[in-house]
């Protein structure tokens, strides 16, 4: 059986205020061409569907168009809510959509959706399973113990009638531990939303959302196939493409990679203001990239984003390099701080406040207050 998998694909999403939304149809042209070719019985998208919970009307035309389109192709489309997505807003009509073959989790209520498809080597069941927190969790099993996001992964599995001897495909949308991540996501970089990868090792694949980058979990069974398209510069290295599963016989796993080319790429150039207002430099660039451009002057150069936009009109962010930039602590500190998790930042409060650590019974508290606080406000 032969499967397209997708995610993260945040329609409506702005990099460095600009619209990405001509990019984004752009791509999901070149999507629908690859699944023509490739004839998937399902397209799996693992989340993150929207950039944001409530999406414009334009994100939310694209996105309808796209499944229109899919749902003409008589396959099957699989849908999870992403931390991005609102789960309730994503299932509307879901229903109704499921006649036409567009399959979308429904809000977690303790149990996940399933839809089983046949080939000749038997049935395969997918199961749905969208972003959860352990709150989301423990408010239908509170007998159960649930501490942390593997143990909400553990316990959601566990709870559901899964027969492991057959072929089984997990979407779900996590921060498995051992990821590699970039800038453009939303994760606790202090490690407390991060699952085990040992809660789907019996599933035959398990196709991830939420992370950025293409990457294996151990082995090829548990993927991230990454975003569609470029959302950072900090994702400027990473070749975007599509996974195409092929499962055969129970065990037997093939995954091959087609390359996405992107409208307008997303990259960095450095130089000397001089260097890069020079037609002998510029005449050689593809200057309708989304370009991040890196001035090495010593000295602030006067109107330099309107002078180089006349000549790189896509440019996207400013930024210098120079003795002032890289002697200066103050950028560095704040990142620093974006890097913590409000556990550890509440940790380093704490300590200086009472010169001394505090005990894991408090950690514990803390972070379940962190969660409670985080579940109402979403």
């Amino acid at each position: 059986m032969k499967l397209i998998h997708l995610s993260d694909l945040h329609i409506g999403k702005r990099v460095n205020e600009v619209s990405m939304i001509d990019d984004q149809e752009y791509i999901l042209l070149q999507i629908l061409q690859i699944i023509d070719e490739e004839h998937p019985a399902a397209v799996l998208i693992s989340g993150d569907v929207y950039d944001k919970t409530v999406p414009s009307a334009e994100a939310v035309t694209l996105f309808d168009d796209f499944l229109c389109r899919l749902a003409k192709r008589k396959l099957q489309v699989l849908i999870i809510s992403g931390n991005h997505d609102s789960p309730e807003r994503l299932a509307f009509g879901k229903r109704l959509m499921e006649s036409s073959g567009i399959h979308i989790s429904s809000v977690y209520n303790g149990k996940m959706d399933s839809v089983t498809l046949s080939d000749e080597q038997g049935t395969v069941t997918f199961w749905l399973l969208p972003f959860i927190k352990p709150l989301h969790v423990k408010r239908f099993y509170p007998d159960e113990s649930i501490e942390s996001y593997t143990d909400a992964c553990r316990v959601a599995i566990e709870q559901m009638d899964i027969d492991f001897s057959g072929r089984n495909v997990l979407l779900t949308h996590q921060f498995v531990t051992g990821s590699t991540t970039c800038e453009s996501e939303e994760i606790s970089v202090g490690g407390s939303d991060n699952v085990d990868a040992a809660v789907f090792e019996r599933f035959d694949y398990v196709a991830l959302g939420h992370i950025h980058g293409p990457q294996n979990i151990g082995s090829n069974r548990i993927r991230y196939c990454g975003t569609p398209l470029k959302y950072s510069f900090s994702e400027e290295k990473h070749l975007k493409s599509v996974t195409v599963v092929e499962l055969g016989a129970k065990g037997e796993l093939q995954l091959q990679l087609r390359p996405l080319r992107p409208k307008h790429d997303l990259r960095s150039i450095r130089g000397s203001f001089a260097e890069l207002s020079s037609k002998s430099f510029y005449e050689n660039e593809v200057c309708d990239d989304y370009l991040h451009i890196i001035l090495t002057d010593e000295e602030d150069v006067m109107e330099a984003v309107g002078r180089l936009r006349a000549i790189y009109p896509n440019m996207m962010k400013l930024t210098y390099d120079n003795t002032r930039t890289r002697s200066t602590q103050i950028v560095s500190d704040a990142e620093d701080v974006q890097r913590k998790s409000p556990l550890e930042l509440f940790e380093e409060l704490y300590s200086s406040q009472n010169n001394q650590p505090m005990s894991e019974e408090q950690r514990r508290f803390t972070q379940e207050l962190i969660e409670r606080i985080r579940e109402e406000n979403s």
